[in-house]
């Protein structure tokens, strides 16, 4: 048996702690599901009122899911779903930036939760979540790659209409 097949079978999850673990669960539910919005069933979370602080708002939040990223790097979660994670955290920060639209975004979008859930599926099923991770990173690549070339192409043709305005 090589080293890499040891390596592989060595189980993920003994390397989280109990106390880690529920310390990861309740800060994705305090900043995605603690609060009951009243006549509903919905719930938001603090993420999500923290957000509307002009600034430094979504910063904070950012910062906070960042944590659960860092948890799932100590446990040695691949690059793949550490991606994924970041990327999740990463939207939730950047659009919930705008704002209004970005509170509402913020409110619904719910990474700590996301990202709790990458977590879990990694410790019951590293394979698995390693694939599905590599997928939607490259899915997300590929879209985020068109979006650019789109505001790219939109630019260009800015720029010529602009231009001939001035030629003609």
């Amino acid at each position: 048996m090589t080293a890499k097949t040891q390596q592989q079978t060595i189980p993920a999850h003994p390397a989280l702690e109990k106390r880690t673990a529920k310390r990861v669960a309740w800060l994705s539910w305090l900043l995605d599901k603690s609060i009951r919005v009243p006549g509903t069933n919905a719930r938001i979370g603090v993420d999500g009122l923290i957000g509307l602080i002009p600034g430094v708002g979504d910063l904070i939040g950012g910062l906070l899911s960042t944590w659960i990223v860092l948890i799932a790097a100590r446990v040695g979660a691949p690059t793949a779903v550490l991606m994924n994670m970041s990327m999740n955290a990463f939207i939730d920060t950047a659009l919930g930036a705008i704002p209004i639209v970005g509170d509402l975004f913020d409110l619904a979008w719910q990474s700590n939760e996301k990202n709790l859930t990458l977590l879990n599926a990694y410790l019951e099923d590293p394979a698995e979540a390693k694939k599905s991770s590599t997928l939607r990173v490259v899915a997300l690549g590929a879209v985020m790659l068109a979006v650019l070339v789109g505001l790219g192409a939109l630019a260009v043709w800015a720029v010529g209409a602009i231009a001939g305005m001035f030629d003609g």
